[in-house]
C-alpha cells in the first residue's frame, strides 16, 4: 500500500544504483531524502551529486553522522551493506526500520512481482522470463539485473516486475510478497556476509514462507536441498528438471515438456534452444513454468525462447574463427560457476582460459570437471600457480601460462580446437576493473581477428 511520503525524512544507505533510484522516487513524492555514503567523494561523483542536490536530496560522503540518521522515518539500504555493520547497529538502537529498495518498490505498486533468486542462473532466468512474457504483456527485468524496480514505478503500462533478488536484498525484505517466486539452485556463497551458510539459506527461504508466501513457488527439482524444502512450502508448488506426477517441467528424449492438471505438453526441443548446457536448460524450464502460469501460449513461448539473446558475459557465444567457437563466460568468478560452463561442452576439444584474482576456494570439483571436459588449460593472473598445483595434483598436466588475456586467446586459437572458453573461476581485479571489462576485452579481441 502506498504511503504518504510528504515531508517524511527517509535515509538512503549507500550511493548505489538502487539507492539512487529510491532517492529519486521518494524525492518525487515530496519526502525529505538523505543519502549517507561511507566512502569518500571522488571527482567522478560530481555530476551525479549535482543532479541529486538539484532534487533537494541531502548527501554526505565519508561516514554516517547522527545529523543524517536521527529522526528518520525509515532507512532504505543498498544490498552491499551487511546487517552486522555498524550503521545497522546504530539504526537498530534508534528504532529506525531498515528495508530494501525492492521492498520499497513492492509497497508502492499494485503490479505483480515475479521474484527469481538462487546462487547461479538468476540473471539468465530473469532476462528470459521477461522476454517470454513480453510476447503478450509489458514485462521488465529489474533488481540485480536491468534497472532498480523503483525506476519503473512511474511506468503505468507495466504489467509485471520480473525481479532478480539476491540474498542481500531478501535479508532486509520482510513484507515483499511476489506473486511467483523461483529458486534456481543453492550452493555455498556469501557465507561471510550472512555469517554462516544456514543464514544464507534462510535469507533466500524467507519469501517462500508465511507471511511472504507467494501464490506460486517454483523450485529446481534436481537440487536435493530445494526439493526437500519444497515439500513443506504452502504455495502452489512447481518443479523443474524433475518429472513428477503434476506441476512440473522436465527434459525427455531431447525435448522439454510441461505437465499441469494431468495434461502434458511439448514446448520445445533442445536443438531449438539458443542456450547451451544443462544449467541453461534449467533456466529455460523455470521460465517456461512462469510463462505457463501467466497464460502465455506455447507458440509464443517457443518463439520467444528461439529469439532470446543470452545476457552478456554469461556463457555468451562471441564468434567462430575457422573451426573454433569462442565463448565469453567472464561472469564465472568462482569455481562453481566455471564448472557449470565447463560441463556444458561434451565430446569437444575445448581450451579453457582461467585464472585471475584468487578467492582461495576449494578446487577439487573444478579440477575434476577440467579432467572430464577440457583438453588444454591456459592460466592467466595471480591465481595461476595455485590452479596449476591443484590441477597437477588431480593428474591434469596440459597447462600453459600466458601473461595477458590477448596472448591466451592467440595461444588457444593456435591449437585449432572446437571451442575456446573464457571461464576464469576467479575475480578479475588483478588485471581488470571487473568481470565486465574482462569480458569486453575478450570479445573485442576475438572479434578483431574475425
Amino acid at each position: 500500500m502506498k504511503k504518504n511520503w510528504f515531508e517524511k525524512k527517509v535515509l538512503i544507505l549507500g550511493l548505489s544504483k538502487s539507492g539512487i533510484a529510491a532517492a529519486k522516487y521518494l524525492s518525487g513524492k515530496c519526502a525529505n531524502v538523505y543519502i549517507t555514503e561511507s566512502r569518500e567523494e571522488k571527482p567522478e561523483d560530481k555530476e551525479l551529486l549535482d543532479e541529486l542536490k538539484n532534487l533537494d536530496i541531502q548527501i554526505e560522503m565519508g561516514g554516517h553522522t547522527d545529523e543524517f540518521i536521527n529522526d528518520s522515518y525509515l532507512a532504505v539500504t543498498s544490498p552491499g551493506i551487511p546487517p552486522k555493520s555498524d550503521i545497522f547497529k546504530r539504526l537498530k538502537e534508534k528504532n529506525i526500520p531498515v528495508i530494501s529498495e525492492i521492498e520499497l518498490a513492492y509497497s508502492e505498486t499494485g503490479k505483480p512481482f515475479i521474484a527469481i533468486t538462487g546462487t547461479n542462473g538468476k540473471t539468465t532466468t530473469v532476462a528470459l522470463t521477461a522476454h517470454i512474457l513480453s510476447e503478450e504483456y509489458k514485462a521488465e527485468p529489474c533488481g540485480n539485473y536491468g534497472v532498480p524496480p523503483c525506476d519503473l514505478l512511474n511506468n503505468n503500462e507495466l504489467d509485471y516486475f520480473v525481479c532478480e533478488v539476491s540474498s542481500f536484498q531478501l535479508e532486509t525484505s520482510n513484507s515483499f510478497q511476489p506473486q511467483i517466486a523461483c529458486w534456481t539452485n543453492f550452493t555455498p556463497d556469501h557465507i561471510d556476509w550472512h555469517d554462516g551458510l544456514e543464514n544464507y539459506f534462510n535469507a533466500k527461504a524467507k519469501i517462500f514462507k508465511f507471511p511472504q508466501l507467494p501464490a506460486f513457488a517454483i523450485f529446481n527439482g534436481s537440487d536435493e536441498k530445494l526439493l526437500e524444502f519444497s515439500k513443506n512450502c504452502k504455495s502452489n508448488v512447481f518443479l523443474f528438471d524433475k518429472k513428477v506426477d503434476d506441476n512440473c517441467c522436465y527434459i525427455e528424449d531431447g525435448k522439454i515438456f510441461f505437465t499441469r492438471k494431468g495434461k502434458t505438453e511439448e514446448i520445445i526441443s533442445l536443438e531449438e534452444c539458443p542456450l547451451i548446457g544443462h544449467h541453461n536448460y534449467q533456466n529455460v524450464m523455470c521460465s517456461i513454468i512462469v510463462a505457463k502460469i501467466e497464460g502465455i501460449s506455447n507458440e509464443n513461448i517457443k518463439k520467444a525462447i528461439m529469439s532470446f539473446k543470452v545476457p552478456e558475459h554469461r556463457l555468451e557465444y562471441v564468434a567462430k574463427i575457422g573451426n573454433t567457437e569462442f565463448y565469453n563466460d567472464s561472469k564465472a568468478t568462482n569455481p562453481e560457476s566455471a564448472i557449470v560452463a565447463i560441463n556444458s561442452f561434451n565430446d569437444k576439444n575445448v581450451v579453457l582460459i582461467a585464472g585471475g584474482r584468487d578467492k582461495n576456494t576449494d578446487l577439487k570439483e573444478f579440477c575434476q570437471a577440467v579432467k572430464n571436459h577440457i583438453k588444454t588449460v591456459i592460466l592467466i593472473g595471480e591465481a595461476g600457480k595455485r590452479f596449476e598445483e591443484n590441477l597437477k595434483q588431480n593428474e591434469f598436466e596440459n597447462i600453459i601460462f600466458e601473461e595477458t588475456l590477448q596472448s591466451a586467446i592467440d595461444k588457444g586459437l593456435s591449437f585449432n580446437p572446437d571451442v575456446v572458453l573464457l571461464s576464469p573461476a576467479c575475480a578479475s581485479f588483478d588485471m581488470f576493473s571487473g568481470y565486465e571489462e574482462r569480458g569486453k576485452v575478450f570479445k573485442e579481441y576475438v572479434l578483431s581477428k574475425v
